[in-house]
C-alpha cells in the first residue's frame, strides 16, 4: 500500500527557487538532531525491529544535509520550520522524504534506493541498542501507528510532533513524494490524537539501552573474519609489490607536505595584534582596530589549538556559522582579538578581515571544543562594537570595542524604566540577560546599551557572535534607537525580533509611517515598519505592524522577504489589516507611507481614500488587497 502512497522525487528545481545555505541546513541539523532523528524514528516502518530502526534513523538524520557545498534549493510549497528557519524546513523534508522511501517494497527490476538499504554508517559491534520501553499507552500508540501506511504516519507524526497545521502538513508530505496527502490525513484520523506521547522516552532514539548481540554466533564470526583478514593481508602485500601504480591519494601530495601559507596560518607566533591605541587614529573604527585583549594572549599552546581546530576541526568539534559565512580555515594569519576564561571555558576570538571566528574549550582540556563563525565584512562603529564572549545560565557576556566608555542594560519593553549599568573590566562586560529566553509570552527584551565618542547604541542579542544594531526613523537616514522618542517606537514591537533570530541579522530599523485615526471613536492606532538587513545582503525580512491604543504589543499585518519595500532604495510601504471596533463592526485598514496619494482597495472588499490612510466597512474573514498610488503616478502593491 505504502508503494501506490508515495511518488518518486520530483525532478531538480527551477533556477527561481530559494535556496538554503548549506551551513545554515548544518546549524540547523547540529540544533535539532535529536528531534530530526525522533521523526525519522516514528515515520519509519515497524518491521526490522527497533534495533535497526534506530540506526537507520540516525542515518537519515545524518544524511539530511544538502550534497556539496554549494546552496540547495528550499522546496517553494514548503513551509519554515522551527522559529523560521529554512535550514530547518529543509532537512526536515529530506528526514521525512527518505523515510518513506526507506519503507517501499523492493522491485526486482529497478535499483533500490539508498534509503533502501541497511545503513552502513552509524554501526555498533558487538552490541545491540533500543529506545527505553515505555508503559501501556506508549506501546498502545506504536502498535497503532504500525499499522498506518508510511505517508498516514508521516502525516500523524507531523501533526503531533512537528505542530504543523493540515495545511502545512498536506505541503510537507507533497513534496516529499506522496501523491494523495489528503487520503494520509485520513488515515491519520482514525488514530487517537494523543500527541504528547510522542515526546516519551519510548520513542527517542537519542536515549538508548544497550544489550549484547549473540555471543556464540559472534565468537564464530569472529574467527571467520580473522580469517579473511588474513587473506586480505597477503593480497595485499603482493599489489604493493613495485610495478607502478599512484599510489593511496592518487595525484595528491602526500599527507606529511607542507603548505607555506598554510603553516604560517596556524603559527601563533604570526598572529596579527593592533597597537593598543591604533583605533584612536583609525579614519574607520572596524574590528582591524581593536586591540588584543585578556590573559591568556601569551598562551602559545592555546592558540595553537585554537588555530588547528579552525582549520582541521575534528569530529567532536561543535561548528556552527551564521547563513552565508564560510566556515573555512583562514588564509593567512589572522587577527587575534582576545584569549582568556570565560565563565568556565578558555576562549579565543580572531578576526580574518571577513568574519569573527570564536573557539572555545573547557579548562579543563580540549575535549568538547566549540567553534562559532559570524559574517562582519565592512563592519564600522556601532556594528563593530561588540562581539559575544559567552553565554551561561541564559546570560550573555560580551567583550566591546576599545572606543566604548560605558555599559548598560535596557528592557525594550518598558521604555520608560531606564537603564542598568554593567560593570566593564578590560573591555568585558558583566553578564547580562538574553533577550525573550522566557517561556510563554513575551514579558522583556533586554538589550545591550553602549555609549562612546558618537552617542549611545542598541544592540540585541539575536543568537549568534555580533549582535544587531538597532536603529529608528526613516530608511536612508535612520537614528539610533537609544532616544526616549526611538524607544517608544520599538517598545510594541520588541517581541517581534525573535522572528529574526539566527538569521545573520546585520541591523533592524523600526519606522512610525502613519498614525491612523480608527473608526467608531476608538483612538489611533500607529503603523510600524521593522526591516533587518542581513550581513550577506540577501535574506532581509520586512514586518509591516499594527498597534492598536488597546494592545500591549503590535500586530504583523504583512511581511516580505528580500524586498526592497521600507528600505533605502524603496522607502514606501503599504500594508492592511482586517480590525474589529469597540463596536462590534469590521473594517479593512490600510496606510502607506506619506508620499502616497491615493488606496484603493481590491478583491472581496471596494473602497478607495485620498492620502496614505484608508478604513473601508468589510465583513469578517474577507479576503482583499490593496494597491497605492504614490504622488510621482506609480503605484505600489500592498505587502503580503
Amino acid at each position: 500500500m505504502q508503494s501506490q502512497d508515495v511518488a518518486p522525487r520530483r525532478p531538480a528545481h527551477a533556477a527561481s527557487d530559494p535556496v538554503v545555505d548549506v551551513a545554515q541546513a548544518e546549524a540547523a541539523l547540529v540544533e535539532h538532531y535529536p528531534r530530526l532523528v525522533r521523526l525519522a524514528y516514528l515515520v519509519l516502518p515497524p518491521g526490522p525491529g527497533r534495533g535497526r530502526r534506530v540506526l537507520t534513523a540516525h542515518a537519515l538524520a545524518q544524511r539530511a544535509l544538502p550534497r556539496g557545498k554549494a546552496a540547495s534549493p528550499v522546496i517553494p510549497a514548503q513551509t519554515t520550520g522551527r522559529d523560521g528557519d529554512p535550514g530547518y524546513a529543509y532537512v526536515r523534508l529530506q528526514v521525512v522524504r527518505t523515510a518513506l522511501e526507506a519503507g517501499l517494497p523492493l522491485r526486482r527490476r529497478a535499483w533500490p534506493k539508498r534509503s533502501q538499504l541497511p545503513p552502513l554508517l552509524p554501526q555498533v559491534w558487538g552490541l545491540r541498542l533500543f529506545p527505553r520501553s515505555g508503559g501501556a499507552d506508549e506501546l498502545a500508540l506504536d502498535q497503532r501507528l504500525s499499522a498506518l501506511s508510511g505517508p498516514a504516519r508521516a502525516a500523524y507524526v507531523l501533526r503531533g510532533l512537528e505542530k504543523l497545521p493540515d495545511g502545512a502538513v498536506r505541503k510537507v508530505l507533497t513534496e516529499a513524494g506522496v501523491t494523495d496527502p489528503d487520503a494520509a490525513l485520513r488515515e491519520a484520523d482514525r488514530v487517537e490524537a494523543r500527541y504528547a506521547l510522542l515526546g516519551s522516552p519510548e520513542f527517542d532514539p537519542c536515549s538508548l539501552q544497550a544489550r549484547p548481540t549473540d555471543l556464540m554466533r559472534r565468537r564464530q564470526h569472529t574467527k571467520a573474519a580473522l580469517t579473511a583478514a588474513a587473506a586480505v593481508v597477503v593480497c595485499g602485500a603482493l599489489l604493493g609489490l613495485p610495478g607502478g601504480g599512484l599510489g593511496p591519494d592518487g595525484a595528491a601530495a602526500p599527507s606529511s607536505a607542507q603548505n607555506p601559507a598554510a603553516q604560517a596560518a596556524l603559527d601563533p607566533g604570526r598572529l596579527t595584534k593592533a597597537a593598543p591605541t591604533a583605533w584612536k587614529s583609525a579614519t574607520r573604527t572596524g574590528f582591524s582596530v581593536w586591540p588584543a585583549r585578556g590573559e591568556l594572549t601569551g598562551d602559545k599552546a592555546l592558540l595553537r589549538r585554537a588555530l588547528a581546530v579552525w582549520a582541521r576541526p575534528g569530529e567532536t568539534v561543535r561548528i556552527s556559522a551564521t547563513p552565508g559565512t564560510p566556515s573555512g580555515g583562514p588564509a593567512g594569519p589572522p587577527q587575534l582579538l582576545y584569549a582568556g576564561p570565560v565563565d568556565g571555558a578558555r576562549v579565543v576570538i580572531f578576526y580574518d578581515g571577513l568574519r569573527i571566528a570564536r573557539y572555545a574549550e573547557p579548562q579543563g582540556g580540549a575535549q568538547g571544543a566549540a567553534l562559532d563563525f559570524a559574517r562582519v565584512d565592512s563592519a564600522t562603529g556601532a556594528e563593530a562594537a561588540a562581539v559575544v564572549l559567552g553565554r551561561a545560565d541564559g546570560n550573555v557576556r560580551y567583550l566591546t570595542a576599545p572606543w566604548v566608555k560605558k555599559a548598560a542594560e535596557r528592557d525594550l519593553l518598558k521604555p520608560g524604566a531606564g537603564a542598568m549599568d554593567l560593570d566593564l573590566t578590560g573591555g568585558t562586560t558583566a553578564p547580562l540577560a538574553g533577550p525573550g529566553r522566557q517561556s510563554g509570552a513575551c514579558t522583556s527584551w533586554n538589550v545591550l546599551q553602549l555609549t562612546d565618542d558618537s552617542g549611545t547604541h542598541l544592540l540585541t542579542d539575536l543568537g549568534e557572535l555580533v549582535p544587531a544594531h538597532l536603529t529608528e526613523g526613516r530608511p536612508g537616514s535612520p537614528g539610533e534607537a537609544s532616544g526616549a522618542g526611538a524607544l517608544h517606537t520599538w517598545s510594541p514591537f520588541a517581541c517581534s525580533l525573535a522572528s529574526v533570530r539566527s538569521a545573520g541579522v546585520r541591523s533592524v530599523n523600526a519606522w512610525a509611517y502613519a498614525e491612523q485615526p480608527l473608526p467608531d471613536a476608538s483612538g489611533s492606532a500607529d503603523w510600524v515598519c521593522t526591516r533587518a538587513e542581513t550581513w550577506r545582503g540577501g535574506g532581509t525580512r520586512v514586518l509591516a505592524q499594527f498597534h492598536t491604543p488597546d494592545g500591549e504589543y503590535g500586530a504583523v499585518a504583512a511581511q516580505a522577504e528580500d524586498t526592497p519595500a521600507c528600505g533605502p532604495r524603496e522607502p514606501q510601504v503599504l500594508a492592511g489589516v482586517l480590525w474589529k471596533s469597540q463596536a462590534g463592526s469590521w473594517y479593512l485598514l490600510g496606510a502607506g507611507g506619506g508620499e502616497l496619494s491615493s488606496i484603493s482597495a481590491t478583491g472581496r472588499v471596494q473602497g478607495s481614500a485620498q492620502g496614505n490612510l484608508l478604513a473601508v466597512r468589510a465583513k469578517q474573514g474577507v479576503r482583499a488587497g490593496l494597491k497605492g498610488t504614490l504622488e510621482d503616478g506609480r503605484t505600489i502593491s500592498g505587502l503580503r
